[in-house]
């Protein structure tokens, strides 16, 4: 019995490199990080207040983005602050989640960052919370957070 020769040739090799664009298009792209936008995070607003979409309750634990605008932290050295769908002059400081708004989401950085303009649009990246929490430290109570968070101008 006779074995083929191990020694690849030109030819052989030119037709296995091209198969490999085929290859390398079957592969599934890197996911992108799914993003939110202001009137995709509730369904409806009932008897019982805001109820959460479904796309934020799938994407509830995961890493996503979303665009707005800072509203003006309660103190320069906070380690969160208020992301709006409009610009705001004062923060939209809720005492209750029944007086919550529907265009807000509480951003928690995972690192401090140099807060921005309220008029500058910014796209914040960190993990989806959704529910009813109170913030040990400062009683800041809110529906809707990000955590491990962080942000850009855009």
């Amino acid at each position: 019995m006779t074995h083929p020769d191990p020694q690849v040739t030109r030819r052989t090799l030119m037709t296995l490199l091209a198969g490999l664009p085929l290859l390398v298009a079957a592969r599934p792209a890197a996911a992108a990080t799914p993003s939110l936008s202001f009137d995709q995070l509730y369904s409806k607003f009932g008897v019982l207040g805001l109820e959460f979409s479904e796309k934020v309750k799938s994407l509830a634990g995961q890493q996503i983005t979303i665009k707005g605008f800072m509203a003006p932290p309660l103190k320069a050295e906070a380690a969160f602050f208020v992301l709006t769908e409009i610009p705001m002059s004062i923060c939209p400081f809720c005492s209750t989640d029944s007086d919550w708004p529907d265009n807000i989401v509480v951003v928690y950085l995972g690192e401090k960052q140099t807060f921005v303009q309220p008029s500058q649009t910014i796209e914040a990246s960190g993990v989806l919370e959704f529910g009813s929490w109170t913030d040990p430290e400062t009683g800041f109570v809110s529906l809707l957070r990000l955590r491990n968070a962080e942000y850009a101008s855009v």
